[in-house]
């Protein structure tokens, strides 16, 4: 005697289908043809993206592709008024920004250790008193990326957003980066990064060009 093969039938298919898609994590933030247009034309558009826990976004493309605006809107600090954006309640303290240059920088006045002490004041959490006394002015492209990047973790956020990533760094400093970000995505904090060129470490990839 043999045993038959065991032939899944269309309802089974269906039901496991839909048994993984219950498991899967919802999104922090999706897009659904988002796109900002503005009496001189479309700064994006047709922008259709999910960003789930520990997956990392890379928005890449040149200067005016609209890739700074896009990575503000998916924080919540851009407003659009083409598509729909789906963000998380209290948006504002799920979704943090690292370093934005323009945006969101560190205080020029300020030292690396007065960033961090006000940072948990702010937070109200208590943690390990940080000595160092750079002021922020003096520090280097990749040193505010991460210095950024350190407090955007204080807040213990879902996202994290980081623009300008190839912008004046060095070849080595891109690629430890890119690491540093690499391993906040795999921690489970979901990720989005803009750069010129894509990352090498992202598991998404999104090429944003020039509007007309």
């Amino acid at each position: 005697m043999t045993d038959e093969p065991v032939v899944a039938t269309e309802a089974d298919v269906v039901e496991e289908a839909e048994a993984i898609i219950e498991r899967a994590p919802l999104p922090v933030v999706a897009a659904h043809n988002l796109g900002l247009r503005t009496g001189r034309g479309w700064v994006f558009r047709d922008v259709t993206l999910a960003v789930h826990p520990g997956e990392m976004i890379c928005l890449a493309g040149p200067a005016a592709s609209g890739r700074s605006s896009l990575l503000l809107a998916l924080a919540g600090r851009f407003t659009t008024n083409h598509g729909t954006l789906t963000l998380p309640k209290q948006h504002w303290k799920h979704l943090a920004l690292g370093y934005v240059p323009g945006v969101h920088e560190p205080e020029p006045a300020l030292t690396v250790g007065e960033h961090f002490r006000e940072r948990r004041v702010l937070l109200g959490r208590k943690g390990e008193r940080n000595t160092d006394r750079t002021l922020a002015r003096d520090l280097s492209p990749f040193q505010r990326h991460v210095l950024c990047l350190e407090l955007a973790l204080l807040g213990r956020p879902r996202l994290i957003v980081v623009d300008d990533v190839d912008a004046a760094l060095t070849a080595d400093e891109q690629a430890s980066f890119w690491a540093m970000l690499r391993e906040v995505a795999d921690s489970g904090i979901a990720v989005v990064a803009a750069s010129r060129e894509p990352s090498p470490v992202a598991d998404t990839v999104l090429t944003l060009t020039k509007e007309k």
